[in-house]
């Protein structure tokens, strides 16, 4: 019997279609998918709790928990515009310097931020809260806010316990060095308070870390071709496909399931306002991840001696790092322009355009990838490639899990 009709019985996949690529590249193909199920992890106990899931829920959608009252988790990642914000520049109570992230697969991803600052989603979690461009909250209103909602209590305590007695504690208060009057307040605070603080903006993290990884969105129609679904892939998208996998060598950093090899890259691609590239990107991040609190050694972690936390100690920081940003995941990629770091190129023809031209890129000296070469495609070739990233959009989760929970049921 051939090859191509042995695998055929043992894959589902048709002869035809095994015909039509080869066994290299039909392993290539394999090696994307499924996408699996988020990894453990140990550092948060509640992580894959539904109780949590639940609780993150709410707390992603309302926007109390913020300076002004106006600003939630979802204003910069709304799940209408692929739990994203469709802005070039992510925008709460100020405007950021950064794209928002898309947060489809998020629980995917080894490391958080453009830059990795964060080791977890519920350290990540912990930032946009306290951030003044973002949220502009703090730790100490949030146990305030929690105390002052019956329902929101009492499923915080059937979780971790009793919430703090906050009536000791400043209206509000954050650690800072800024010298403003929330740090001040902060260090006016008693040494056990600001821990228990702290540990209430952990779990607020954790549970947001449930819900959050529970946006799962795979089955794509690229997973179904390979699974065996002859018509899940247009002719155009299987051509983009093997320039993906071939000469595109795309799978250099968009590798795996996930479509991303999880680490950090500086590909030049220009700032949005122009001029000379300036921002350290992962260079500062490897310092700040080490230092955040929150972190998977930090005293908040549930396993301070776990993968992830040890995986800190070996970060080591070298003149390489700078202007580096962490690879997005493609999958649902066309669900979330704009696209890079600042939203810089605002469709994927675009982005197919700077690979392939390299038009614009900032000279970046001996630390630019010497992988990137311009592809110099075609107009048909660029088709297919786009064609290709869109099959990567994958079958969306129940509708209840993208919108707000009744808080008062």
């Amino acid at each position: 019997m051939k090859l191509a009709l042995v695998l055929a019985f043992w894959t589902g996949v048709s002869a035809a279609q095994e015909a039509e690529w080869s066994e290299r590249e039909w392993a290539k193909a394999r090696a994307h998918t499924p996408l699996a199920e988020p990894r453990p992890n140990p550092t948060n106990r509640f992580a894959d709790d539904a109780r949590a899931a639940r609780l993150g829920q709410r707390l992603f959608f309302d926007a109390r928990f913020s300076a002004n009252g106006s600003v939630s988790c979802a204003s910069c990642h709304a799940p209408d515009l692929g739990f994203a914000d469709g802005k070039s520049l992510s925008t709460g109570l100020g405007r950021t310097t950064r794209h928002s992230p898309s947060l489809w697969n998020v629980a995917q991803q080894r490391w958080l931020f453009w830059d990795g600052r964060a080791d977890s989603l519920w350290a990540q979690a912990v930032q946009p809260l306290e951030n003044p461009k973002e949220m502009g909250f703090d730790r100490v209103s949030l146990g305030h806010a929690l105390r002052g909602d019956a329902e929101l209590e009492r499923e915080y305590e059937e979780l971790f316990g009793a919430l703090p007695d906050v009536t000791t504690w400043p209206a509000h208060a954050a650690p800072s060095e800024d010298g403003s009057e929330l740090a001040a307040a902060w260090q006016r605070m008693d040494p056990q308070a600001q821990r228990a603080a702290s540990r209430v903006a952990a779990n607020f993290g954790k549970a947001l870390e449930a819900y959050e990884r529970r946006l799962q969105r795979g089955d794509a129609p690229f997973d179904r071709f390979v699974a065996g679904a002859a018509q899940a892939l247009s002719e155009s998208a299987r051509r983009g496909w093997k320039l993906f996998a071939g000469r595109g060598n795309c799978r250099s950093c968009h590798a795996g399931p996930a479509f991303t090899d999880g680490e950090f890259h500086n590909i030049g691609i220009p700032p949005l306002a122009g001029g000379k590239a300036d921002d350290p990107a992962r260079y500062a991040g490897i310092d700040l991840v080490r230092a955040d609190p929150f972190n998977a050694r930090g005293e908040f972690s549930d396993a301070r001696e776990d993968e992830r936390a040890l995986e800190l100690e070996t970060l080591e920081r070298s003149p390489q790092n700078f202007g580096e940003y962490r690879t997005p995941s493609l999958r649902n990629v066309a669900l979330t322009a704009p696209y890079m770091h600042q939203g810089q190129l605002k469709t994927l023809a675009e982005v197919v355009n700077f690979y392939s031209t390299l038009e614009g890129a900032t000279p970046i000296g001996h630390h630019q990838e010497q992988v990137l070469q311009p592809l110099k495609l075609s107009a048909s070739e660029a088709a297919d490639l786009v064609a290709f990233l869109e099959s990567l959009t994958g079958a969306a989760p129940s509708a209840a899990l993208l919108a707000p929970l009744d808080a008062h049921r």
